[in-house]
């Protein structure tokens, strides 16, 4: 039963946070609103190189067969999280005019760069059963780096406008980082902990679904 319920987790997710993009894209009227659909988009589709071999892993019951594609899917969703904070953080940049960000962008560009890089050593050891713990550690304290300035971006430009739709966008990107952190951390110890990926992951259809609301907002013919 609990693998059927992943299972379907999953493709819920996946299919949600695509059809959510797609929409968002098509009915942009402004640059702001078709990346965010582009980062919708992203997600969905970086996450698929992993959810979908792991669903069927899960419901064949054999990830020792699918051992290599589930390690690169997850390269592969190592990467495209990052563009897509990469994206979000450029959206920030374009809804709340911020112009003079030089020193800011070469930082948040070299943690992604960093970040990337590090995904694709072969260190990481992806293609096989036990991976490297170290190496999933150093790889992730970029991306937390950068996560937690966005969150800080978010927040200092948003904690006085209630009315503002991305007022709630910090507390989103901090639940996301704030349940990922720990199954990096734990779950090679405790398997359990694997299952903060579940509010993790529903931390970021809320991410997409208050790029949804602001779109349908903006967008008198949605």
């Amino acid at each position: 039963m609990s693998a059927l319920f992943e299972s379907l987790f999953d493709i819920i997710y996946l299919i949600s946070v695509i059809i959510l993009g797609i929409i968002i894209y098509k009915n942009a009227i402004n640059y702001e609103h078709k990346l965010f659909g582009i980062m919708a988009i992203v997600l969905g589709f970086g996450d698929s190189f992993h959810l979908v071999p792991r669903i069927i892993s899960i419901l064949t019951n054999d990830f020792a067969s699918n051992i290599v594609a589930l390690g690169i899917g997850q390269m592969i969703t190592s990467i495209t999280m990052t563009i897509f904070y990469i994206i979000l953080y450029k959206i920030f940049k374009i809804r709340y005019n911020k112009t003079n960000t030089k020193l800011l962008d070469y930082f948040i560009y070299s943690l992604a760069f960093i970040r990337i890089l590090l995904s694709m050593l072969p260190q990481n050891q992806w293609t096989l059963l036990n991976k490297s713990y170290s190496w999933a550690i150093y790889r992730n304290i970029p991306f937390l780096i950068l996560g937690i300035i966005i969150i800080i971006l978010f927040l200092t430009e948003t904690k006085n406008n209630k009315n503002d739709l991305y007022s709630n966008m910090w507390i989103a990107i901090s639940l996301s980082f704030g349940f990922y952190i720990p199954v990096v951390i734990l779950s090679p110890i405790y398997p359990l902990i694997g299952t903060l990926m579940i509010p993790k992951t529903l931390a970021y259809v809320w991410i997409v679904y208050l790029g949804y609301k602001d779109n349908k907002k903006d967008c008198p013919h949605f």
